[in-house]
């Protein structure tokens, strides 16, 4: 493996930046990492690698004419294909969207051009990010670099998985119900629920609306805040988008002084169901955040209990609304039109082919928890529900500056293992979804081994809304005071592939 595809993304751009290496021979590391290892990681779905090579000949241009560089300029990124790419296939890992070539750009990848960075390509995920394990893609699951015979998370396994095998130092996914963080969690790397707002949606295939969210994902917490502060920033192309300046992150991560903080330990996040190495782990992450100096309390949010339950019919109804616009007529796969079938029967054959069982599985109980009668019992309870989860996050924001709790219940589960029970897979993300139900920010970072199975252990850090700083501020002491105690980043323990 080249020396410099292990470099952080800060390196990498301080290399590039001072011409001790060239944008091109980072790429050219990265995209020969990818050709080493993908075969078996599954990581991408599609590799760009003329645009990839033409965005890093342009970096070093600049700095040869002398030009200031952008603080991530030159450094490769892998993209979840839930964002539109002008030129380039934008699936969301489904059949429906196959072969679909975007007319533009989503504000994401637009932000991520303008700031010189290089994107690698589009990386494999749960069909319309639905799933929490990355098995739901229709082109295939992908494997977790720590042991390929686990899920790397979902939904944005291809993103998380890109990173634990080195195939790049940055990527960006999304976090509906704990899309980003969980896989963070079971990979051994860093992930980044912004603000619900923070980060533009324009442009990224929606699943519910208002629950989703982009973020970075790195190998390291000062990696996320300088790809959080590219990407973030009010944006006038979507509605739900936040007008106010984005949080210093950058500074915050940079800091990581916690002393006098004060961080509540979420009571309904422990018990039956969570794996006790998991939970050994955490344990210690609390007692390392004493020993920096933090103030420790127990905090109790009775309506977490609740949040399961409330998303799986919030998510599944919005969701039911947003795919409608899969009707065969506008773009991607048309099946059965022959000249002698209707429109309706065009769309029901499409939706049939193009559409896999998880994806089928919510918007029917989304149409069903939508439909006349049923809606207040279901859909409206569920609100409901989703306004004393904030409630319950602002009462305990009152008393602390940031909760923490495990990112996950257990470790990477075997793949195929959940496959039949979707119960048992919903339950990956019971720590997660409060979050995005309430719309604050949320990070999950490594913690350790689980000593069981030598698996990665994620801790969660969440902050309130717009306070996305105490994240990063809380992840870097941590992360600092981790790696000097295990004498190297976690990531570095992953076997080689």
């Amino acid at each position: 493996m080249s020396d410099l595809t292990r470099l952080t993304a800060a390196e990498t751009a301080a290399k590039i930046a001072s011409g001790e290496v060239t944008a091109v021979e980072v790429t050219e590391a990265h995209l020969a990492r990818n050709q080493a290892v993908d075969e078996k990681v599954h990581a991408f779905l599609h590799v760009d690698r003329e645009g990839a090579l033409a965005t890093a000949r342009a970096v070093d241009a600049k700095r040869e004419r002398g030009e200031k560089l952008g603080p991530l300029a030159g450094v490769p990124l892998a993209l979840k294909d839930i964002f539109t790419t002008e030129g380039v296939p934008t699936t969301a890992g489904s059949k429906i969207l196959e072969g679909w070539i975007p007319p533009y750009d989503a504000t994401v990848t637009r932000r991520l051009k303008e700031a010189d960075v290089v994107i690698l390509g589009k990386t494999n995920m749960d069909e319309f990010a639905m799933g929490s394990s990355t098995e739901n893609s229709a082109y295939g699951p992908t494997g977790n670099p720590w042991d390929l015979t686990r899920i790397p998370g979902g939904s944005g396994g291809g993103s998380s998985a890109s990173l634990a095998s080195f195939q790049t130092p940055l990527a960006i996914g999304t976090d509906t119900g704990g899309s980003i963080r969980q896989p963070a969690a079971v990979t051994g790397t860093v992930g980044v629920k912004p603000t619900y707002g923070g980060v533009s949606r324009y442009g990224m295939v929606a699943f519910s609306s208002s629950l989703d969210q982009a973020g970075p994902c790195a190998r390291t917490v000062l990696d996320a805040a300088l790809l959080h502060s590219v990407i973030a920033g009010h944006d006038e192309m979507d509605s739900t988008s936040i007008d106010q300046p984005v949080p210093d992150v950058v500074a915050a991560a940079r800091n990581g002084d916690i002393k006098g903080l004060r961080v509540g330990v979420v009571k309904e996040f422990r018990g039956e169901g969570y794996q006790a190495g998991v939970m050994q782990r955490f344990d210690e992450s609390v007692e390392l955040l004493r020993e920096l100096g933090a103030e420790v309390v127990e905090v109790s949010c009775p309506t977490f209990t609740k949040a399961l339950a409330a998303y799986y019919l919030i998510a599944p109804s919005e969701c039911s609304s947003n795919l409608a616009r899969f009707d065969a007529m506008r773009y991607g796969m048309r099946v059965g039109d022959d000249g002698t079938r209707s429109a309706e029967d065009v769309t029901a054959l499409t939706r049939e082919a193009g559409f896999g069982d998880e994806v089928k599985r919510r918007v029917m109980l989304g149409t069903y928890a939508l439909s006349s009668g049923y809606y207040d019992a279901y859909y409206g309870s569920a609100q409901k529900v989703r306004t004393l989860i904030t409630r319950d996050f602002a009462k305990a924001f009152e008393s602390v500056d940031v909760l923490v709790s495990p990112t996950t219940p257990t470790t990477a589960f075997p793949i195929g293992e959940r496959a039949d029970d979707p119960m048992a897979m919903y339950l990956a993300d019971l720590c997660t979804i409060p979050s995005n139900l309430a719309g604050n920010a949320a990070m999950s970072l490594p913690c350790g081994l689980a000593p069981e199975d030598g698996l990665p252990v994620g801790l969660q850090i969440i902050a309130p809304a717009m306070a996305d700083d105490r994240l990063y501020r809380v992840g870097a002491a941590v992360e600092t005071a981790f790696q000097a105690r295990w004498g190297h980043p976690l990531i570095e323990e992953a076997p080689s592939l």
